[in-house]
């Protein structure tokens, strides 16, 4: 199924899981970009404890191993979405893992202790899986983007368990009473950033496209947005209702648009690439040739770099990957490069190390102390940037990196917050 057939169907578990009443709840890599984890590096962070060296573990090679590690095993559960809705991000990120696994393995494992790790299929019962998982003896779990498989979890686990929630943005996901978290920027945090740097360039009218207030990802993201450029003194001087995932006919909203418009404004949109290239072409036939085309990491996660009506694009992808880095021979080593989402990878491997450094931090292997242990982090220097727990709802106060679609890559215009 193709991707934009897979966002539709997310789209309707995100519904789904705001409808059961939570209170719990990508890039292509290019020569001239920079790595977000370069750009928000947290440089008065201390050290992480001993026993956890990310860049050896990265840098680990599998044909030259140190000697096997023979203490008790970290033993790590991932519960994975391979339906059509969340599979082009979990099937990559189960893949990942374990062979990130396999290299800290390789480079002595942690403090002598080897990494395990089990991937079960969520499937209709994460329920099921969480609890085959936990008779395994899984420490902490990595997990699906959706609450619909987050709260059974929660609930088999009796809300000791540390559950990362790598690909989600959603912000009512998170829960660190439940100890859930997420491991990146959530929506508002993406979309108050973009707002932000629309203001910083001086762009004082915005265009919205929204499904509606409130509505989770395709209406909070707009929501945020508005926000924080009316708050900085900007104008929406249109704002149309879509379908997200689905219209590419835009021409009623073009039209209304067209009556207001200068061409100096910016717009801002959660909607995918393929429908904002298809809106700019019916946009320039009406002579509107001069807008600024905004829009969140769905524009990563759909390939926009790759599409040439993405160029100029700006938008906010989890990752940069740079060109011959360690971290980018990782993905490509593992098969994960090539998958739909790369720029979502780094996000499942620090899920992994979070829980790890928890294990090192409380020097204990009980699910509720590491679970404790998760939410006291503070400064950890991730595959994917600065990652605090410490004093929050369980979302980082991550850093935002604001790119622009170039030649087929990404270029690094700002880095905001973190």
């Amino acid at each position: 199924m193709k991707l934009r057939q897979l966002f539709a169907l997310l789209l309707t578990l995100a519904v789904i899981a705001s409808a059961c009443g939570s209170s719990s709840d990508e890039s292509d890599d290019g020569g001239s970009e920079t790595t977000t984890d370069e750009a928000d590096a947290d440089t008065d962070a201390a050290p992480a404890a001993a026993g956890l060296d990310i860049d050896a573990i990265l840098a680990a090679d599998l044909s030259d191993c140190a000697a096997e590690p023979t203490g008790d095993p970290i033993k790590v559960g991932m519960v994975m979405d391979f339906s059509e809705a969340a599979g082009f991000v979990d099937v990559p990120g189960s893949e990942v893992v374990p062979y990130v696994a396999s290299l800290a393995n390789c480079a002595g494992g942690i403090d002598g202790r080897p990494v395990e790790v089990d991937v079960r299929e969520s499937g209709d019962d994460p329920a099921l899986a969480t609890q085959e998982l936990i008779d395994w003896g899984a420490q902490f779990f990595i997990g699906p983007p959706f609450a619909d498989a987050t709260l059974p979890m929660q609930q088999t686990g009796g809300g000791e368990y540390a559950i990362f929630a790598a690909a989600s943005t959603e912000p009512t996901l998170a829960d660190a009473e439940n100890n859930t978290f997420l491991v990146t920027f959530d929506d508002n945090g993406q979309s108050s950033a973009s707002a932000q740097f629309a203001l910083d360039q001086g762009f004082t009218r915005a265009i919205i496209f929204t499904e509606g207030e409130g509505v989770p990802y395709s209406g909070v993201n707009p929501d945020a947005f508005k926000e924080t450029f009316i708050a900085g003194g900007g104008e929406i001087v249109s704002e149309q209702t879509y379908a997200w995932f689905v219209d590419t006919d835009f021409s009623s909203q073009v039209t209304e648009i067209a009556s207001v418009a200068d061409g100096s404004e910016v717009f801002f949109s959660a909607a995918a690439g393929f429908q904002i290239t298809a809106l700019r072409a019916q946009m320039e036939g009406q002579g509107l040739n001069d807008i600024t085309y905004m829009g969140t990491d769905a524009f990563d996660a759909t390939g926009i770099t790759a599409d040439p009506g993405g160029e100029g694009f700006i938008h906010t992808p989890h990752v940069l990957l740079e060109a011959g880095s360690a971290l980018e021979k990782v993905l490509d080593d593992s098969g994960t490069l090539a998958s739909d989402a790369p720029a979502f990878m780094p996000l499942y491997i620090d899920s992994m190390f979070l829980g790890i450094q928890a294990i090192l931090d409380c020097g204990c292997d009980d699910p509720a102390g590491i679970a404790a242990a998760v939410k006291a982090i503070s400064g950890f220097a991730g595959t994917s940037g600065s990652i605090t727990y410490a004093g929050t709802n369980g979302i980082p106060p991550k850093a935002v990196s604001v790119v622009q679609v170039e030649g087929g890559g990404n270029v690094l215009l700002e880095t905001i917050g973190g």
